[in-house]
């Protein structure tokens, strides 16, 4: 069985179009992060905190994936917006400027973990404080690492990608297909 410790629609459907059979199970986790842990790092962390969160509720030979994404601008973290004025701050923060993707994953199967993150670039174009508000205002920023999905109307926003949409859009399905096949090939 393949357990999805997460709630995220988005990763549902990312796992989903991998042709993955799934059953999702989440528990609360804290997502707080000793500080000057860069956002690569953290996100693997997470990632393996939110697996194990859910490990006593499965048996060991099931796979449980789990991911957290980060947007990092200037080494700065930004995780999900606390309400829509730190949503507008953030979109104004990223306007015309590059800023960086992490999204980490982590696999749980027979007692080992596997995991590690990616990270795509991106680069909004400029915009100002009127549409950033817009923006906000359609409810899609609040639940979204840098207040913004790309997959969405987010996606209006961003003028230049370099890696993985997955990535951004918080599983790198690449990265989870290699660990998952670490993870199937590990001899017991």
């Amino acid at each position: 069985m393949i357990v999805l410790a997460s709630k995220s629609p988005r990763r549902r459907e990312l796992l989903t179009a991998l042709g993955y059979d799934f059953t999702i199970h989440t528990k609360e986790t804290d997502e707080s992060l000793p500080a000057g842990i860069h956002p690569k790092e953290g996100v693997e962390i997470l990632s393996v905190r939110k697996a194990m969160a859910v490990l006593c509720d499965f048996c060991d030979s099931d796979y449980i994936i789990a991911s957290d994404t980060l947007v990092e601008i200037d080494g700065e973290p930004l995780g999900k917006p606390i309400d829509e004025a730190d949503a507008v701050r953030m979109l104004m923060r990223l306007s015309g400027n590059p800023h960086r993707v992490h999204s980490g994953v982590a696999v749980l199967h027979n007692g080992k973990i596997y995991s590690g993150s990616d990270t795509s670039t991106v680069i909004f174009r400029p915009f100002d404080e009127s549409e950033a508000h817009a923006y906000v205002k359609t409810g899609e920023p609040m639940d979204k690492a840098g207040a913004y999905g790309i997959q969405g109307l987010g996606g209006r926003l961003v003028d230049k990608v370099e890696g993985e949409i997955d990535t951004i859009v918080g599983l790198p399905c690449k990265l989870l297909k290699k660990l998952m096949a670490e993870a199937e090939n590990e001899k017991e």
